[in-house]
């Protein structure tokens, strides 16, 4: 697949990896109301960045790699971009499903390495619900986190206070 043969295709949930067209699996609404609440949140708290759910994020030209990661955190784009510069990501943040567990954990998580995007984290909404937050480190991601409940962290340089749990209970207060 070539960037203008994806350009040619209608919007939809699919990603493309090393020029191959990837599916992406049907999400239940539990994912879905994490997701939103997080980016949401996390929207509302980093004002110099904007937290987007379901964006495309370009990798790579050649081959043509686009991911649509759960969370993208990036300097604020304009409103009519199709898709994400990589130079513009500064946080990634895939929240486990059934069916992207292994893209999540081992695809992606080379992947955003390889292109340089200092911030990985990975969300599992299995109870007790838990985080961990990767970093960049000599172009390796090292874990800087293992976190289940409320989680208190520094995100360049903004303090961030955020309950895991909350992401999915109906009537919890949220992150």
């Amino acid at each position: 697949m070539t960037p203008d043969d994806w350009e040619a295709m209608p919007q939809n949930r699919a990603e493309v990896s090393g020029g191959v067209l990837v599916e992406a699996p049907s999400l239940d609404t539990r994912h879905q109301l994490a997701v939103t609440r997080l980016a949401y949140w996390l929207d509302e708290r980093l004002t110099d960045l904007a937290a987007i759910a379901g964006v495309e994020l370009l990798l790579t030209g050649h081959p043509l790699t686009i991911r649509v990661p759960d969370i993208l955190v990036a300097n604020p784009p304009t409103l009519d971009v199709a898709r994400v510069a990589v130079a513009d990501a500064r946080l990634v943040i895939e929240v486990l499903s059934e069916g992207t567990v292994r893209t999540d954990r081992v695809t992606k998580f080379s992947e955003y390495a390889e292109v340089g995007i200092e911030h990985y984290w990975i969300v599992d909404l299995e109870d007790p619900a838990s985080m961990v937050t990767y970093r960049l480190v000599d172009g390796e991601y090292e874990n800087f986190g293992e976190h289940t409940g409320k989680v208190s962290l520094d995100f360049e340089g903004t303090p961030l206070t955020l309950d895991l749990d909350a992401l999915t209970t109906r009537h919890a207060q949220r992150p």
